[in-house]
């Protein structure tokens, strides 16, 4: 009751105060950009909820309007850093140990601050050098109440306006946000995936190609995960790629091959895949790093990705269609016909250049998300809902399309047969690049 209370006053001040800043500066024109700033403005001010909300609207293209998945990009998941006394007090208090019966050492400065948690570097008692996520002490009652408020404004909104330009109910949408962000509160889920990613690779004799981190159960709880700290460099940075690898383009095939891999036989895949959850290790393996966004495919949906799959290799657009509709949500009748004419009409605009032009080192993710939202938008235009695991998908694809832009401009996805597609199994063994530490000198 006094948390509700106090987060009532704490939303009050957070309107007044956007409120404030419309009227000094009131808007030329009052669009659905307009409205997405002040709305991203206002979930700012409100915290860690709301900026997690906002995180998730900018993460969902084929739900959300262009306007707010746009608007939301700049969503800013930063906080106020808690200090290292309250940290030393949770982690003492999680694990039932004064910290120095657990670590050998733990950074005061933190490495990361976000809403929910806070990541320091630290070292084991047997010299594991690991990073600590901990997360901040009130959060779970905080976002409790304000998911709460969040679903039953959903209801009232879908009751006052049953046509809003949402693609999909907004109390369903509500629902899914409210078990994710309880989900992430509890970090031995967080260490079940690191467990259950590790054993994909394992299984699939990947482990000599790629990592993720380990993670230490004597050392974490529901509110504290320690993980093993992987050393290396962004995908993306191809100078000091050279430092780990003499073959930057066999370690960019490795990566994709990991990734669409595990789409079709891990449980869940990555679905953050920008460069700062990339890395090329030490060792010239490839790291994976951060699974706080994760996807998970029905049946139907596996199976028509595997239908689309099939269908680009062979520019079919009415097949790309087909499995499309297959796998979406569809609104009355769908045509067919005229929804693969919008489709070739998108690839023929792709194809002259919409991610082409690559600036430096950078991959630009505004170009990224542009394009999963004109999928979205041909979808909607034909009726069709595609769910939210489909835009995390192609973004991913995209961003390895990026990739492959900056690391090998030569490289063919479609064709080179060191790849393999979602449907297909991992190219044989002796096709794909030798890993381990081939440093070239420098």
């Amino acid at each position: 009751m006094e948390t509700g209370i106090k987060r009532g006053l704490q939303a009050a001040k957070a309107a007044a105060e956007t409120a404030a800043e419309v009227a000094q500066k009131p808007p030329t024109q009052l669009d659905e950009a307009f409205v997405a700033k002040v709305l991203r403005k206002l979930f700012e001010k409100l915290g860690s909820t709301y900026v997690k909300l906002g995180q998730f609207i900018a993460s969902s293209p084929t739900v959300f309007p262009a306007p707010y998945v746009k608007e939301f990009q700049s969503c800013l998941d930063s906080t106020s850093k808690i200090s290292f006394v309250e940290v030393r007090r949770i982690i003492e208090r999680e694990l039932g140990r004064p910290l120095r019966g657990v670590f050998a050492y733990v950074d005061p400065t933190p490495l990361a601050s976000a809403s929910i948690a806070q990541v320091h570097a630290a070292r084991l008692l047997d010299g594991q050098e690991v990073v600590v996520k901990v997360q901040k002490p009130g959060i779970e009652d905080v976002l409790k109440t304000d998911l709460g408020v969040v679903y039953l404004a959903s209801r009232v909104l879908e009751f006052i306006n049953p046509d809003l330009n949402i693609r999909g109910s907004l109390a369903d949408i509500a629902s899914d946000l409210r078990q994710s962000m309880l989900g992430e509160l509890d970090f031995r889920e967080e260490l079940r995936n690191l467990d259950v990613y590790r054993e994909f690779l394992e299984e699939n004799g990947l482990s000599a190609i790629a990592a993720a981190p380990k993670p230490y159960p004597h050392a974490s709880s529901k509110r504290v995960l320690t993980m093993e700290r992987l050393s290396g460099v962004p995908l993306v940075d191809l100078d000091r790629i050279r430092q780990y690898t003499s073959d930057p383009e066999g370690t960019l095939v490795n990566a994709l091959n990991v990734w669409a891999l595990s789409v079709q036989k891990c449980e869940f895949f990555h679905a953050d895949v920008h460069a700062g959850n990339l890395l090329v290790l030490e060792d010239g393996r490839v790291g994976f790093i951060d699974f706080g966004i994760v996807g998970r495919l029905s049946p139907q949906m596996a199976t028509g990705i595997d239908r689309l799959n099939a269908a680009l290799a062979v520019s079919d657009a009415r097949g790309m269609a087909s499995a499309l509709i297959s796998m979406g949500a569809t609104v009355g009748e769908v045509n067919e016909d005229a929804f693969a004419a919008d489709i070739e009409s998108l690839i023929s605009r792709l194809g002259g250049g919409s991610l082409d032009d690559v600036n430096g080192t950078s991959v630009d993710e505004s170009q990224i998300q542009d394009v999963v939202l004109d999928i979205a938008q041909v979808a909607g235009n034909n009726g069709l809902k595609l769910p939210r695991e489909f835009g995390l998908l192609i973004k991913q694809s995209l961003y390895f399309d990026r990739y492959t832009k900056l690391l090998a401009p030569e490289l063919n996805m479609m064709s080179d047969d060191r790849i393999a597609n979602f449907g297909e199994a991992l190219p044989d063994e002796k096709a794909l690049p030798a890993p381990g530490n081939t440093s070239v000198d420098t």
